[in-house]
């Protein structure tokens, strides 16, 4: 006799960095867990081989059949098009996975009756230029790229639906998440561009002077909110996640090399159009409403997604079994 689950839980996007350590997260404590992810940036090596897969792109007429066949509880809704760069470059595309894509996921949680969604958006690009900082919920939006500008017009359609059609929601502004599994080609993160570099011998760039901040919350901490989001019901609809701590991209590759044991200094390049220069997140609304603050600091997250990358990349250059 099969033990009865806490509930079925949709993942979009989740063989990616953050949705799979999110569905590995559901699956440990006692959810059913269904991916669906088009593989462009997510990663087959990912999926959880107790979770449900389909390679199903958000913006097509499959999502529709896989809600349909599956007919979730929840949905976590992680799929995106993430690189600043990216939606610069050709923000046609970017509004087309991250508004369009999301106003599809919506109507299949319209149509199947799903109890509550929740929506990963970014507290970095949202806010743009802060005017105060630690930025909380009621910071004015202002993007300075099209990714922001996506990602912030996506989260008024989840208003919208709630109002309309009454679907519970939550809205998770992350701060600059970084961890396991991150891919320095696909989801491209700071932390994890610079290991690639340092496990290949070759010199990381630093964009800008460096002194560019942003705030760094781990993975496992990430999922954990994700969790209590889906679990607990809150006055609140939006939440900053995010460590609260300002960190240069200077200190970022300092510890870096600490972890690794790296001989290699970075150079400095140009800075990149479109990101916003200094910013840091207030989470106090999530330790009040969700019962969640980070856990991780970033020592020891770097430690981790060091020792990750060691075993799962066999870094030649970096510290460690594979190390120097």
């Amino acid at each position: 006799m099969m033990a009865k689950t806490k509930g079925k839980v949709l993942v979009t996007g989740g063989a990616g960095f953050i949705g799979s350590n999110i569905v590995d997260l559901l699956i440990e404590k006692g959810y059913d867990v269904v991916i669906v992810d088009n593989l462009v940036t997510g990663n087959k090596e990912n999926i959880s081989k107790k979770a449900k897969f389909y390679d199903v792109d958000i913006t097509g007429q499959g999502l529709k059949d896989v809600f349909e066949k599956e007919k979730p509880d929840f949905v976590i809704h992680e799929a995106a098009q993430i690189n600043v760069r990216k939606s610069v470059e050709d923000p046609m595309f970017d509004a087309n996975s991250n508004v369009i894509g999301t106003i599809n996921v919506l109507e299949c949680c319209r149509r199947s009756g799903v109890k509550k969604i929740l929506y990963s958006s970014s507290g970095g690009a949202c806010y743009g230029e802060p005017e105060y900082m630690p930025c909380d919920e009621k910071h004015p939006v202002h993007p300075i790229c099209p990714y922001g500008a996506s990602k912030y017009a996506a989260e008024q359609y989840f208003f919208l639906y709630n109002f309309l059609y009454r679907i519970d929601y939550t809205i998770l502004r992350y701060a600059n998440v970084y961890g396991p599994r991150q891919d320095p080609k696909g989801e491209a993160g700071v932390i994890s561009i610079f290991l690639d570099r340092i496990s290949k011998g070759q010199v990381p760039v630093i964009n800008g002077d460096g002194r560019q901040t942003r705030d760094f919350v781990y993975v496992g901490d990430v999922a954990r909110a994700n969790l209590l989001a889906l679990e607990k019901s809150t006055k609140s609809r939006i939440f900053n996640i995010g460590f609260g701590k300002e960190t240069s991209v200077n200190q970022i590759y300092s510890e870096i090399k600490k972890a690794t044991k790296s001989g290699i200094d970075a150079r400095h390049g140009q800075a990149i159009p479109g990101e916003v220069y200094r910013i840091y997140l207030y989470a106090g609304l999530a330790k009040k409403e969700l019962g969640w603050k980070p856990g991780v600091v970033l020592s020891e997250g770097i430690k981790k997604t060091a020792e990750w990358f060691n075993s799962a990349i066999g870094g030649k250059n970096m510290g460690g079994k594979n190390g120097q």
